[in-house]
């Protein structure tokens, strides 16, 4: 069982193709988690991706993109180990922080993406 398993799940009013194309660029991957390195072992397009992580934690990560309504629900999964065997507090803290991230980064994308577009209301013509 690994350290750290953290899930979360934020839905965004905007298709999967625009949220699938900000984690398509690695550029973004080092904004998002500047103390992991991550490596593709799935491309799905529109659906996510699959990485491996290695730096601060070792495991695998996971984001899937789920069509639902008129939008997508964003999954974030990450499975992961510290380097070094830690006492329970350090886990604790370590999981809380890792936590707060994921859903920071979920709502930071949902604020940038929707640009103000509620659930339900179609986007402005482009």
């Amino acid at each position: 069982m690994p350290d750290l398993d953290v899930v979360d799940e934020t839905f965004l009013a905007v298709p999967p193709k625009l949220v699938a194309a900000v984690f398509a660029e690695p550029a973004a991957w080092r904004r998002l988690w500047p103390d992991l390195d991550l490596r593709v072992y799935a491309d799905r397009g529109d659906q996510g991706q699959r990485w491996t992580v290695s730096g601060a934690l070792t495991g695998t990560m996971e984001v899937w993109l789920e069509p639902v309504l008129d939008g997508t629900l964003l999954h974030y999964f990450l499975r992961a180990d510290l380097p070094a065997q830690a006492r329970p507090r350090t886990l604790r803290r370590e999981r809380t922080r890792r936590q707060l991230a994921a859903k920071a980064i979920a709502l930071g994308l949902k604020s940038e993406l929707e640009n103000g577009r509620r659930p339900g209301v179609a986007p402005e013509p482009t």
